[in-house]
């Protein structure tokens, strides 16, 4: 097992908890921003099937997004660290 592996894992347990509070936060502000209340939930019988739909579309693709980059980013900083850069293989 390389050092990367090992270094790697804990980084990653804790950027993935980091990254959902943080795309919830971001999540949230751009449904403000897109000028609505509070995203609404799927089983709110006040909100119509086309909110529900695109509040789930783009709560996915923000949560996609911002895993993703702090996915990279962890990456790079163990490869920093450690020498070598951990691969889809290593984790």
């Amino acid at each position: 097992m390389n050092v990367s592996k090992i270094v790697y894992r804990p980084v990653g347990m804790v950027v993935g908890a980091l990254g959902g509070v943080l795309a919830g936060a971001v999540f949230k502000r751009v449904w403000k921003v897109a000028g609505h209340e509070d995203a609404p939930n799927a089983t709110d019988e006040d909100r119509t099937w086309r909110e529900v739909l695109l509040a789930a579309a783009l709560q996915g693709a923000v949560f996609g997004l911002v895993k993703a980059a702090l996915d990279r980013a962890g990456a790079v900083a163990v490869g920093k660290a450690a020498g070598h850069r951990p691969t889809s293989g290593d984790i």
